[in-house]
């Protein structure tokens, strides 16, 4: 699957704007996906994961500063997500489900975030680069 050159002008534009809150997206992000799926929480059992704790600010902005390198090269996402597929496969062995969940709860903070921005065309390329994400992070567990 290959995003394009529309596509790709979509998810850069709104990367614009969300860059500029990638804290507060990344934060929101993590909140969602702990208060929607608990079984998530499990990976972070050293983690403060009330909501705005330091801890879940920090881990979302790195959440967010990895989709801006999958967003800075998105047509060689597989090199800039390389070393983040291998932490999460080799060493962390989180569950290649919950990459969808963030997925799908970035979607939702993104929608709140940018009601006017986040039409239907938004929301298919957003949903199709975050698809890619997912299985490049997911990569290596096959």
């Amino acid at each position: 699957m290959s995003l394009t050159k529309t596509e790709k002008a979509i998810i850069m534009s709104i990367w614009d704007k969300m860059s500029v809150q990638a804290d507060a997206i990344g934060t929101e992000t993590l909140e969602r996906l702990f208060s929607s799926y608990l079984q998530t929480k499990t990976y972070f059992p050293h983690f403060d994961l009330h909501p705005g704790s330091p801890q879940l600010r920090a881990h979302g902005s790195k959440v967010v500063a990895a989709l801006g390198d999958a967003v800075k090269n998105l047509d060689n996402m597989e090199v800039a997500l390389t070393r983040l597929s291998e932490l999460h496969a080799y060493i962390l062995r989180v569950d290649p489900v919950n990459f969808k969940l963030l997925s799908h709860c970035l979607l939702v903070t993104l929608a709140a975030h940018f009601p006017a921005d986040f039409t239907a065309d938004v929301h298919a390329a957003w949903d199709k680069f975050m698809s890619i994400v997912s299985s490049i992070l997911t990569e290596k567990y096959r």
